[in-house]
């Protein structure tokens, strides 16, 4: 009975939280919109100024734009339709050309949909370069491009990719690779949301913001970090000390000494910060992407950490009511997700050099190598995590806490440090996978609330509170919103996977691998 009204409880919360966020959004973009990026193509880190792009409806010109020094460009639409797109071949350098392929002799037709700001690719080539095979650009949030490259829909999700004259059983392949894509980076994010939900009961509704931060941290260290960069890594490894003290050291020190060592670390991180600020842009630096992703997944478990140790567990110890604590985290959601837009910004970005790609033809299924390297990476760590749970002390320790806390706690088991642990683990895992969708998707101060609801409907389908549940639902509810788009519109790719999540609830509200709960 318990499962049954927490899960209830969760489903109509995380429905009225997240699904007018899609809605904001788009009109927030203000309708349809032709847009795009072209690199140099011997340096994907740099765009190409000053090339001229002019839309046609028929024979009359609707907008015309030339690319900025990042090389991107965008014109905005009166209505939907399909409009004739010409590239000014003479405004592209003379070292290059425009490679053939969706556009033929600089120019191209596109169908644009109702609320759609639609991607269109233009690759260069070297001036005599063989002609390459088609290109893969860095997915937006409203649709799948002509080049079979991925896109999202409204809501952020992965559209799916299809080609028009594809048989049904090509795309179906096809959706099932951006589906289990998709799964993969969902589950990703969800594991630490169902293990601190099973170390703790608690559902936390920042775990979507957290998701949103490792992206952002991520596209600053990679793009370079100086003064602001520099700061924050200064602030978190002086709260991150504080928080190995007390999670460390609470048993072996005296309470004051172990409050003067935590304020010390705190205060110092805050003043070498302030330091490095004053100092601006003379200390500056940059590291590639899986260097930045490692620094993010680092700073989300210590932020994950921090919020365990300086908040969940306060409450804890005072006995707060569990709805209280939903209460909290929700504010905790909102406070951090302003956040993120007052440091970061409201700008939509993508990772440099991943935008456009050239597709790898496996059999009848085309992916851009970039999203080979997000399954791989995710495949890798959902094994690591399963061998960690498995095979490992702490991994026996979060699930004995998990499956009964009380018990744990009277066999020895240091219930606070193991859900220390867990929150560490649950913020690096979120960075990560904010990572992965942030380079699938575009990188924004909204993604990971986006995000939010599919997470919680993939840790109810797989089983509240059990990291293997989250994997398994995280598949499935990636396969089912993809597969959908081959008979219904890709707008209703999440009412689908919800669908499921209700269907479960009615059916078996304890998930698939989740266990009754006996009450009384």
């Amino acid at each position: 009975m318990r499962t049954r009204l927490v899960t209830v409880l969760l489903a109509l919360i995380t429905a009225i939280l997240v699904i007018p966020g899609p809605v904001a959004a788009a009109d927030e973009q203000g309708g349809e919109a032709l847009h795009g990026q072209i690199l140099n193509p011997e340096n994907r880190d740099q765009g190409v100024e000053g090339i001229g792009i002019t839309v046609y409806d028929g024979e009359d010109e609707i907008g015309a734009a030339e690319t900025d020094s990042d090389g991107m460009w965008e014109v905005e639409l009166p209505e939907p339709g399909t409009y004739r797109v010409v590239v000014d071949q003479e405004s592209v350098p003379s070292e290059y050309v425009v490679r053939e392929g969706i556009i033929v002799d600089g120019e191209t037709e596109v169908e644009v949909e109702a609320d759609d700001r639609r991607p269109l690719i233009v690759a260069l080539e070297g001036a005599g370069a063989a002609e390459g095979g088609d290109a893969s650009e860095s997915p937006s949030e409203d649709t799948a491009d002509d080049s079979g490259g991925e896109a999202g829909g409204e809501d952020g999700a992965v559209a799916p990719t299809t080609g028009g004259g594809s048989s049904f059983g090509a795309q179906f392949l096809q959706l099932t690779v951006s589906g289990i894509l998709f799964g993969l980076v969902i589950a990703i994010s969800a594991i630490g949301l169902s293990l601190i939900f099973g170390t703790t009961k608690m559902i936390n509704f920042a775990h979507g913001d957290m998701v949103t931060f490792g992206a952002m941290v991520a596209l600053l260290f990679s793009t370079g970090a100086a003064g602001l960069g520099n700061s924050l890594l200064a602030i978190f490894a002086g709260i991150g000390i504080a928080v190995l003290i007390g999670g460390l050291l609470e048993a072996r020190l005296p309470r004051t000494t172990l409050i003067v060592a935590q304020w010390v670390a705190i205060f110092g991180g805050i003043a070498l910060a302030t330091t490095l600020g004053v100092m601006g842009d003379s200390i500056d630096w940059q590291v590639p992407l899986w260097l930045a992703a490692a620094i993010a997944v680092v700073m989300g478990a210590v932020l994950g950490g921090t919020m365990e140790r300086y908040i969940w567990r306060p409450l804890r110890h005072r006995n707060v009511a569990l709805i209280q604590m939903f209460i909290v985290s929700i504010g905790l959601a909102l406070i951090l997700r302003h956040v993120i837009l007052v440091i970061f910004g409201a700008g939509r970005n993508r990772y440099a050099g991943y935008q456009i790609q050239e597709l790898v033809q496996l059999g009848p299924v085309a992916m851009a190598p970039r999203d080979l390297v997000i399954m791989g990476v995710a495949v890798a760590v959902l094994v690591a995590v399963a061998c960690l749970l498995q095979f490992t002390r702490i991994g026996k320790a979060m699930r004995a806490v998990s499956d009964n806390r009380d018990l744990a706690e009277s066999s020895g088991i240091d219930v606070d440090r193991v859900t220390l642990y867990v929150w560490g683990l649950g913020g690096g895992l979120a960075a990560l996978g904010g990572v992965l969708y942030g380079l699938n998707q575009v990188v924004e101060y909204e993604m990971g609330f986006r995000l939010l609801l599919l997470m919680f409907a993939a840790v109810i389908l797989g089983g509240l509170g059990t990291a293997y549940g989250a994997m398994v639902g995280g598949l499935a509810v990636g396969l089912v919103a993809m597969l959908s788009t081959l008979w219904f519109p890709s707008q209703l790719m999440q009412a689908w996977a919800l669908a499921l999540m209700i269907l479960m609830l009615l059916v078996r509200p304890q998930g698939l691998l989740g266990r009754r709960e006996r009450v009384g």
